[in-house]
C-alpha cells in the first residue's frame, strides 16, 4: 500500500465574490421601489377589508393605472380574496389593501363579503333526500 502524497499549499487564489451579495444586487435591480411608494399615502383612510373579502374587477385597467394596480385588475377578472391577491403579487396585505382602497374609490373593483354557507341544512331538503333514499 502506498502512502498518500502530500501536496504543498500554493498561494491562494482570491476568493470569488460572495454569491449572496450578487443575489442581493440583482434583487435590488428587480424591485427598486420601497413599499410605501407602491402603497401610496399612509395617512389616507383605508377600506375595511379583511383576508377573505372577495374582490372583482369592474373594468379593464386604465392607462393611468400603476403596474401594481393593473396587475390587480387583471387578476380580479374572477373573484379572488385579498389574501390570494397578496400571495400572487408577493406584496404584504397592508400594501394590497392600500392599492385596493384606491381602486375601490375609483370604482374599478367591487368588494364582496365572502359567501357564508348555512351551518344547518334545511329540514325540508333533508326529508326529501331521506324519502328519495328510502324509495331506492
Amino acid at each position: 500500500m502506498t502512502a498518500p502524497q502530500r501536496r504543498r499549499r500554493t498561494s491562494r487564489q482570491p476568493d470569488p465574490p460572495d454569491a449572496g451579495e450578487a443575489a442581493r444586487k440583482e434583487g435590488e435591480t428587480q424591485n427598486p421601489e420601497r413599499l410605501f411608494v407602491i402603497g401610496g399615502d399612509a395617512d389616507g383612510e383605508r377600506a375595511a377589508l379583511d383576508l377573505v373579502t372577495l374582490i372583482v374587477a369592474r373594468a379593464d385597467p386604465p392607462a393611468s393605472a400603476t403596474p401594481e394596480q393593473a396587475a390587480l385588475l387583471r387578476l380580479c377578472a374572477a373573484p379572488l380574496s385579498v389574501a390570494e391577491l397578496s400571495a400572487y403579487l408577493r406584496l404584504p396585505f397592508s400594501v394590497v389593501t392600500a392599492l385596493l382602497t384606491d381602486l375601490l374609490a375609483a370604482g374599478l373593483v367591487q368588494a364582496r363579503a365572502p359567501i357564508v354557507r348555512q351551518t344547518v341544512a334545511d329540514r325540508n331538503l333533508l326529508e326529501a333526500v331521506m324519502h328519495g333514499l328510502q324509495k331506492l
